[in-house]
């Protein structure tokens, strides 16, 4: 049995009044909940929890109390129909949603759906909304944004938005994704219903890239390594991250900053890539045992094997904001090992992977191995079929950018 009562707090405010909270009680435990009212000690009937005939307008004031108590009681019925053993914490989420629109404001739930990301060390997704947050808050002009004016037309003009300031479908995408995701969190917690939801009309798989898959061949990859870099010492650690990425089949950036030596036993990396939580164990090819070698007697207080993250102990934010910072180099150093090569495709930290790939496809290695799906178009169902072949089928299969 709930009883729900206004009652007055005890902290007076500074004009003598004190504030009115609803008082929700449920097997001996209270909590109390806050009211846009406050009143003269003088003009309130404790016994009853209204307004007296001392209290101005109190037939006025009452009647808007009473509307504060009939939500409650209308949130309660609500509840126990649907989970009879619902507790106050299950209440208060509920009424405290439907009262203040972090409901309806896109851009203080995103805020909050970021900060949790971050307390959890998910710093990558949380970057990604906190990108996609900031894009909508520009292109909103800064002006408060409700779920329900996230329409499909709303999203139509976005997308319009993003294009006229050169994004790809495969960018937008990324934003697009992101904005379904806060709508599907929303939904899930009960803040907006189910009826707002407008990617049954907007197709967000409209926006799959279809563009050219940046690639290296194996003698563009050869060029890499043989690149004497003596006159140009400052892109040396990013040619040996490119290519122990390419030896390493596509291991990505943010898994190499966090690889350390104990992560090496019995001739092989063993690790979790973290973007999918997949298991990997890379046999040690000689291109990648002489980067580790290099690595070995590098200079380093760390465990790290490369010299990423320079400090052990670091926060999450100082992690993720080092790696947005090595990553940025990075990229710029790759365009400039590209040009001494005399390659005239782009290359970015993730063309090692999807040319690992393309380099094995065109050794004859079977699609069943190494989908064209690696990376770009589908790593979830690359990463299936890696883990049905045994580590020898792998290694031979990786061996044969050697030949």
């Amino acid at each position: 049995m709930t009883s729900i009562k206004a009652v007055l707090r005890k902290t007076k405010l500074t004009n003598d009044r004190f504030p009115i909270s609803l008082r929700v009680t449920k097997n001996r435990r209270s909590k109390f909940f806050k009211t846009p009212y406050t009143v003269l000690e003088k003009e309130w009937n404790p016994t009853v929890g209204e307004f007296n005939k001392r209290s101005l307008n109190y037939i006025q004031n009452n009647r808007l109390l009473n509307k504060y108590k009939e939500r409650a009681y209308s949130i309660i019925t609500d509840i126990e129909i649907e989970n009879e053993f619902y507790t106050l914490e299950d209440f208060e989420n509920t009424f405290r949603n439907k009262k203040n629109p972090i409901n309806q404001n896109i851009f203080t739930f995103g805020d909050q759906v970021v900060a949790d990301m971050r307390a959890a060390g998910r710093m990558g997704n949380g970057r990604a909304y906190y990108d996609t947050l900031n894009s909508l808050k520009r292109f909103r002009r800064n002006r408060h944004l409700t779920f329900k004016e996230i329409n499909c037309a709303y999203l139509d003009k976005y997308e319009s938005y993003l294009r006229s300031r050169g994004g790809t479908d495969s960018g937008i995408g990324v934003r697009m994704r992101a904005i379904r995701a806060l709508f599907n969190m929303a939904i899930k917690h009960g803040y907006i219903p189910e009826s707002l939801y407008p990617f049954k009309v907007y197709k967000i798989a409209k926006l799959k890239a279809k563009g050219f898959k940046s690639a290296l061949s194996l003698e563009e990859i050869n060029r890499i390594v043989a690149l004497d870099l003596m006159n140009h010492l400052h892109l040396l650690h990013f040619k040996k991250y490119f290519l122990f990425s390419f030896y390493t089949r596509g291991m990505n950036f943010a898994d190499m900053t966090h690889l350390t030596w104990n992560d090496i036993e019995g001739g092989r990396i063993l690790y979790t890539r973290s973007k999918t939580k997949v298991n990997f164990q890379v046999k040690i090819i000689k291109p990648v045992q002489e980067i580790l070698n290099f690595y070995k007697e590098y200079p380093s207080e760390t465990n790290y094997i490369f010299p990423i993250l320079l400090r052990e102990n670091l926060t999450m934010k100082q992690i993720e904001n080092r790696k947005h910072k090595v990553m940025k180099l990075y990229n710029s150093a790759l365009k400039e090992i590209a040009n001494l090569a005399l390659i005239e495709k782009k290359v970015t930290t993730y063309v090692a992977r999807h040319s690992f790939a393309t380099c094995l496809k065109h050794k004859g290695v079977s699609t069943d191995i190494i989908s064209e799906s690696l990376g770009h178009q589908n790593i979830v169902i690359t990463q299936t079929y890696l883990k049905s072949f045994n580590n020898s089928v792998l290694d031979d299969a990786t061996e044969v950018l050697l030949s």
